[in-house]
């Protein structure tokens, strides 16, 4: 099993799987049916509704609208990783998702830059340019994710937090670090994501770390283990969140 390292933006070293050839050509292949369910269902309902009799009446209206309907499926790939958090339908099914190699999360440039790589990975020689690029790099990129800095990672591994921390506001729950509010949104994504990474995969040296460095944003001090610690303040932030 080819794995990739990440370096957070906390200095946490995370090791993910990486999406091999075979999950990312099923990927593909699954984005394709939709695509194409897609596009049938576009034609049956324009057939449906006489739009044949539409154009001949209003061409120039009638082609505005074939361009608008046909625009989710040349920008799918852009649209669906931007607004899915590194995912398309495809890659959704397979548990498999796009992330950047500094920790950081993708931003629309990323993903612009893997779509336009896009025609030349896949779409020029029926993706035999990805498949080459994907199985002689050492972080598993086609070129669109060279260019972007990113790779795509296996997430079907991951323990859900659900299963370890109380998200549903508790009647009476009293915070126990008021200093959550020090914290940031991206700060506990972060801190979420490392402990459902470091639960997942036994890695309490990251819980460590982490610890030290949230302990200290915070100027805490606590009893507490460093997995119990870092439950309690999500779960503080959540209610903090609530209640502002």
């Amino acid at each position: 099993m080819e794995t990739i390292k990440i370096t957070t933006s906390q200095n946490v070293d995370l090791e993910y799987e990486a999406a091999g050839v075979g999950y990312r050509i099923l990927a593909t292949l699954l984005d394709s049916v939709f695509i194409a369910v897609y596009v049938v269902i576009i034609v049956l309902l324009c057939m449906q509704l006489g739009f044949n009799y539409f154009y001949e009446s209003n061409q120039y209206l009638a082609s505005t609208l074939i361009i608008i309907l046909g625009l989710p499926v040349l920008l799918y790939h852009f649209l669906s990783e931007t607004f899915m958090n590194g995912q398309s339908l495809g890659k959704k099914v397979v548990a498999i998702k796009v992330v950047k190699l500094d920790g950081t999360q993708p931003g629309i440039g990323s993903f612009i830059l893997r779509s336009i790589l896009r025609v030349i990975d896949i779409q020029l020689l029926n993706g035999l340019v990805a498949l080459i690029s994907v199985a002689a790099s050492d972080k598993s990129q086609r070129l669109g994710d060279m260019a972007a800095g990113t790779t795509v990672i296996k997430i079907g591994s991951n323990v859900s937090l659900q299963s370890t921390i109380l998200y549903k506001q508790v009647m009476d729950y009293k915070i126990v670090f008021e200093q959550v509010a020090l914290l940031s949104d991206k700060d506990v994504g972060i801190i979420k994501e490392i402990l459902e990474h470091s639960l997942a995969n036994n890695k309490t040296e990251n819980l460590k770390a982490l610890a030290q460095k949230v302990k200290t944003k915070m100027n805490v001090t606590t009893t507490l283990t460093d997995e119990q610690f870092l439950k309690t303040v999500l779960l503080d932030y959540s209610h903090y969140q609530f209640e502002k």
